[in-house]
């Protein structure tokens, strides 16, 4: 086979490839466009996608015949230093997951193959007159340009998120640390290495309190706080005179994902009442008992309103028999177990949590590129939290328990959404001007439902919940209404 045409097949699975790892690894599972830690990382993959852009166009349809094969060479020597400073960084950054380690080696071994290929032609190029020689490869060809532009926009995607990004840490760097008790505790943390569990353990430590964090991969977990928390992978590590005050569980498998199949749904279930039943296990084997349970749970307690409802769902609202809400229902029941061991017990029923990471930026994406608009209806009500209100509010109710004088007002159960709650598409239409973008483009319901099953009616029916007992605690909101909330974070 003739080599050249045989290096540009390999260009193709290399982009194929590339396209898998971007979407999979950086954009979903990693999010490394929302990670602060990721920004050099993230600087290198733009500056190496721009040379990449360059050599898929380039060579699509071109042959690079004399001074042109020297350019050629120097290009992929510079890709190959980029590439090998992008392996040191993601080393010392983050702990890669199986997959996306597989993956970057079949794209190394790959890469290299292709490149050793053309260098093969090297000779036979550069003793030719200079020139760019069209020669064209049918559809390869074609394909190959499409990879190129994909890859220059993923480049541009990039750049732009470390630019934000760098914006973003000179804002965390202004705000005020988070105070959670007069006192350094011990905290036991389920669900650290999440969005909102590094942000929380990060703020613990900040505070100058003992962090252990209960996590399926306390390797990853350590390598995420720097060493700085202990890590166990089971509550049977702990010892039954191991101090403990203060518990937080955030742990659950994700939600929104794979169909709500059997399967599915014993393994949601295992997450979240499983692990928090241990939980209730090591308490009521402890010598000394914490003081303290914070309980993640979500509005899907309340189940889903009609289109049209705009009854305000409070704490004391009843649940629904539908999976989400009995999930969540026997959750809550599970965790306020441990009030028979003397602990107190809040459940956090969360609302869609807006972040950096989290469901923000996908639910932004099309509205930046300018398709916006109602999702089914528009009509069904968004119940949501600025993530800083979030850690707040947390704080908020820990020192509520411990003050003798309040702990006594502690409530069971407490919705963590903010004041203000909007339709869907009143939500996208703050969004669209907070990012000067227009919204009129529908999503129709029945791809969401052909998708996602009956999980798609978290998304096209919605709540419209209220923080009731927050409120009435004293707390107060640093971003009550959606504009305030995303012009803070976009």
């Amino acid at each position: 086979m003739n080599t050249h045409l045989l290096a540009l097949q390999l260009m193709a699975a290399q982009g194929l490839l590339g396209a898998f790892d971007t979407l999979y690894h950086h954009e979903l599972t990693e999010a490394l466009p929302s990670r602060p830690s990721a920004r050099k990382e993230l600087w290198i993959h733009a500056t190496r996608a721009s040379f990449y852009s360059l050599l898929f166009i380039g060579l699509s349809a071109w042959q690079w015949h004399g001074i042109w094969a020297l350019v050629l060479m120097f290009i992929f020597t510079v890709e190959i230093v980029l590439t090998l400073w992008d392996f040191i960084i993601e080393d010392r950054t983050r702990l890669l997951p199986a997959t996306e380690r597989v993956t970057h080696t079949v794209l190394a071994i790959n890469g290299g193959a292709f490149i050793t290929l053309l260098a093969l032609t090297f000779p036979a190029w550069f003793s030719q007159s200079t020139e760019l020689q069209w020669a064209p490869q049918g559809w390869l060809s074609v394909f190959l340009f499409a990879c190129g532009i994909g890859v220059g926009l993923s480049g541009i995607r990039d750049g732009f998120a470390a630019y934000a990004l760098g914006k973003v840490k000179n804002r965390e760097e202004l705000k005020m640390p988070l105070h959670f008790s007069d006192k350094s505790e011990s905290v036991l943390v389920t669900g650290a290495t999440g969005f909102i569990g590094q942000l929380l353990v990060n703020a613990l430590i900040a505070d100058g309190q003992r962090v252990t964090v209960l996590t399926r991969n306390a390797k990853k977990a350590a390598w995420t706080f720097d060493g700085k928390v202990t890590c166990v992978e089971s509550m049977n590590e702990l010892p039954a005179n191991y101090p403990i005050d203060t518990i937080i569980n955030l742990a659950g498998a994700r939600v929104l994902g794979w169909w709500w199949t059997s399967s599915r749904q014993v393994a949601l279930r295992k997450s979240r009442i499983g692990l928090t039943q241990s939980l209730i296990d090591w308490i009521a084997k402890a010598e000394v008992k914490p003081a303290l349970l914070l309980n993640a749970s979500a509005i899907g307690y309340y189940g889903i309103q009609a289109i049209g409802d705009n009854t305000e769902l409070t704490e004391d609202s009843p649940t629904q028999n539908i999976f989400m809400a009995k999930l969540c229902h026997d959750w809550e029941v599970v965790a306020q177990s441990a009030r028979q061991y003397g602990v107190q017990v809040s459940a956090m029923r969360f609302g869609m949590v807006l972040g950096h990471q989290g469901p923000l930026p996908m639910l932004l994406l099309p509205i930046k590129l300018g398709l916006g608009g109602k999702l089914g209806s528009g009509k069904q009500w968004m119940s949501w939290i600025h993530v800083d209100d979030l850690l707040r509010a947390l704080a908020h109710i820990w020192q509520l328990a411990e003050n003798p004088e309040t702990k006594e007002q502690l409530k069971p159960e407490y919705n963590f959404t903010a004041p203000e709650t909007l339709t869907q598409l009143d939500f996208s239409k703050v969004a669209a001007k907070v990012l000067h973008r227009p919204c009129f483009f529908p999503t129709p319901a029945w791809p969401m439902r052909l998708g996602l099953g009956e999980q798609a009616d978290l998304l096209l029916e919605g709540q419209r919940v209220v923080p009731k007992n927050l409120l009435a605690s004293g707390f107060e909101f640093t971003y009550p209404d959606a504009q305030s909330a995303l012009r803070s974070l976009v």
